[in-house]
């Protein structure tokens, strides 16, 4: 088991961390190289790059918004007095995802850079401006503060400058250029003995994915971005992680438990299953070559389900056809949806039988071990649904989580029964109607309406300025 340790998010770090790995992965402090080579936006490398420039760009075809506590109302309660129950909506292409954190309710309305509820962290995952930002300001002046502070300064969605080392002649000349392009994902591959410039090109292919698709938290005075692997990838090392430092990310509204939100650890799943374990990685099934008529060769940015292109993916390494690969895929998405719906039945009920049991005079002691049970069942739920594509990554990790969810679940009802009894309950606790996303807000008592009106506000009056002053700065490139 390795030490715990906590690296400083200061400048001074950025800099050495960052001109130490600067040959590998194409990061550089403010000065190595000019920012104006470090063009975050996508359209700059349109020249040179055409074919991927293209069908990144088609990932802007996935406009369809899927409202997923519309679908499973029971995840609203799951995540009682956190941002992730205002809203919580699947994943839509790279070319939209500034448009959507800034759309989403959880960023709230901020009128002004102080205002809001979220950090500037929330950003990370989101644009290669957070790259600039941090080479320029260091990663104390990228983190620190509200998430509006610094809303006009990033302005180009997902794109190249996220995964390549785009100022590299390699890249200049048509070559991938692969690079892990901020410092604390550097931090977090050093810490499970993985750094980028010794990894393979197949492990190297992963990785840049990693720097969004993974599990992570906000730490220190600033509330920056790290990856919770000091202790191992799995499910049950990073929840001994943040036992060891007694870390919540919100405290539940209903139950009082210290929670735990899984971000989308799908490196850790991948890593653990079928896939990770054989070397088949991201691009493979995602992004696969294209040869065009010309005979040359180039990888598809659109980013898509494997069925799409299937002779390019999964016949690849599988011999089922198309037909017979889609049902064992549908058979094992069904499994998981199952145990998923079942794990919610017992944790939502578990939130609100620890509520009654606080209204009945419950003391912090008697329900200190219960709140730990709901904490663990719900994280290990959160990391199993969490992970964007489970059902196909690692379906056995996800049934195995859910299991434990269950159990863990069915641990805290057990002390609950016992504890309610002793406080002269002994009927059932009755669970308010959570048929719809509508009531199951209503039952938490949110007012849905004024943060709607809110984010409407916002929409129409602070991005327009955000847009101007970075059309008006990009001007400049």
């Amino acid at each position: 088991m390795k030490k715990l340790h906590w690296i400083p998010n200061s400048a001074a770090a950025m800099i050495l961390v960052a001109t130490t790995i600067f040959s590998a992965t194409g990061f550089a402090a403010s000065g190595e190289k000019g920012l104006a080579e470090a063009d975050p936006r996508n359209e700059a490398y349109e020249q040179n790059h055409p074919d991927q420039y293209k069908t990144w760009k088609q990932t802007s075809e996935s406009e369809q918004i899927e409202d997923a506590l519309a679908e499973d109302p029971n995840m609203v309660i799951m995540w009682a007095g956190y941002g992730f129950a205002k809203d919580y909506n699947k994943a839509r292409g790279h070319f939209f995802a500034l448009d959507d954190v800034r759309q989403t309710l959880r960023t709230g309305g901020p009128q002004d850079e102080k205002s809001g509820p979220m950090p500037m962290a929330c950003w990370s995952c989101k644009s290669p401006d957070v790259g600039r930002v941090i080479e320029e300001r260091g990663e104390d002046g990228y983190f620190e503060g509200k998430w509006a502070r610094l809303g006009s300064e990033i302005s180009n969605p997902i794109g190249c400058a996220d995964c390549h080392d785009t100022r590299s002649e390699a890249f200049k000349n048509g070559e991938p250029a692969l690079a892990i392009t901020k410092p604390y994902v550097e931090r977090a591959f050093n810490a499970i003995d993985k750094p980028f410039e010794h990894q393979s090109r197949l492990d190297q292919q992963a990785s840049v994915c990693a720097q969004c698709h993974v599990e992570y938290y906000f730490t220190g005075p600033t509330k920056g971005v790290k990856f919770p692997w000091d202790m191992g990838t799995r499910a049950g090392e990073m929840e001994a992680y943040y036992d060891a430092l007694n870390f919540k990310d919100w405290t539940h509204k209903v139950s009082k438990a210290p929670m735990l939100k899984a971000q989308h650890p799908g490196y850790e799943t991948w890593r653990d299953g079928i896939h990770g374990k054989n070397k088949v990685v991201c691009v493979d099934c995602h992004m696969p070559k294209v040869t065009k008529e010309d005979g040359t060769v180039y990888t598809d940015h659109k980013v898509g389900n494997p069925f799409d292109r299937f002779e390019d993916t999964c016949a690849q390494c599988h011999t089922q056809t198309k037909d017979q690969l889609r049902e064992i895929v549908s058979s094992r998405k069904a499994q998981v949806l199952n145990m998923k719906l079942t794990a919610e039945k017992q944790i939502v009920a578990a939130h609100f039988e620890a509520g009654a049991a606080w209204d009945a005079g419950a003391t912090e002691a008697e329900m200190a071990p219960i709140l730990m049970d709901i904490r663990h069942a719900q994280w290990r739920w959160d990391y199993a649904i969490a992970s964007h594509g489970v059902h196909m990554h690692a379906p056995e990790v996800a049934l195995e989580e859910l299991g434990a969810a269950v159990d863990k679940a069915a641990d805290a009802r057990t002390k609950l029964i016992r504890l309610l009894a002793t406080k002269g309950i002994t009927d059932p606790v009755e669970i308010p109607d959570i048929s719809t996303k509508e009531k199951a807000q209503q039952a938490l008592g949110m007012d849905m309406d004024a943060m709607n009106k809110e984010k409407q506000d916002f929409l129409k009056t602070v991005v327009p300025d955000w847009d101007k002053a970075a059309e008006k700065r990009e001007a400049d490139y």
